[in-house]
């Protein structure tokens, strides 16, 4: 069965049609790599997932729970929209890390708020996880005396503090410098060997290709290709996902 099932999930602002019919699952312990333009409804969907947007059709299951449905017609309330989101957690592109608190209080903070455990016990985790992602010696360190990598990498131990069952990414290295970039992708692939599910929303096509076990290719609101990644980067059957990939190969070789 699959951690993750995604069924027909559309969303329009306005009259604008952002997405026009997502249907993919995931199984536990994959990554999901999905790529494709600006403007293609890529961080409209992770925001559906994450209940920051309200699909306006679809289904949205993890495991044997049904999260969303729209032919329920039933408007989620605050509370279950909050408890929905503990299913996912969510790094964001600009770190989103709160300037008055160091990067430990960054980590404790939610499972505090949420009461999910003792203080000490809060603490606990947040310094095993601030170690896990190479930051034991930034425990007092404000976003400000962080470089853009290690604020990215406080942002995924704040993530992974309330233990989601499906970690995503919003091109999480989009706002770093190409030296910084490496760091937070290592931290990517780490949590892959410890089996974490994850969906990432990247622009790294050589990460994207070595990394993920399904890779979506989106275009104007659809899916347009989905495959392992041979199957997509190096026998794609869309010419649309073939253009794309050529304009992205050839943007690295302009900056390498």
């Amino acid at each position: 069965m699959a951690l993750l099932e995604v069924k027909n999930i559309k969303k329009n602002f306005g009259k604008t049609e952002v997405l026009k019919g997502i249907d993919f699952s995931l199984e536990e312990g994959q990554v999901l790599a999905i790529i494709g333009s600006s403007g293609s409804g890529k961080t409209t969907l992770l925001r559906c997932l994450n209940f920051l947007e309200q699909a306006d059709e679809g289904v949205i299951r993890v495991g044997e729970q049904t999260l969303f449905d729209s032919s329920d017609k039933v408007t989620l309330n605050d509370e279950a929209i909050r408890q929905n989101r503990l299913n996912f957690g969510l790094v964001f592109q600009n770190f989103n890390l709160f300037p008055q608190y160091t990067a430990l209080q960054n980590v404790t903070l939610a499972p505090t708020l949420l009461k999910k455990g003792t203080a000490p016990e809060n603490e606990d985790n947040a310094r095993n996880l601030l170690d896990k992602v190479g930051l034991s010696d930034k425990l007092s360190n404000y976003p400000n005396q962080l470089s853009g990598g290690q604020q990215q990498r406080v942002a995924i131990a704040r993530a992974l503090a309330l233990s989601p069952k499906i970690l995503c990414f919003d091109e999480p290295t989009s706002a770093l410098d190409p030296e910084l970039t490496g760091e937070v992708l290592r931290v990517i692939r780490d949590l892959k060997n410890d089996g974490r599910t994850m969906i990432v929303v990247t622009h790294e096509m050589a990460f994207a290709k070595s990394v993920a076990d399904v890779v979506i290719y989106m275009a104007e609101g659809v899916i347009e290709e989905m495959g392992t990644p041979a199957e997509v980067f190096e026998n794609p059957q869309s010419e649309k996902t073939r253009a794309f990939l050529r304009g992205a190969l050839e943007e690295y070789k302009e900056n390498s």
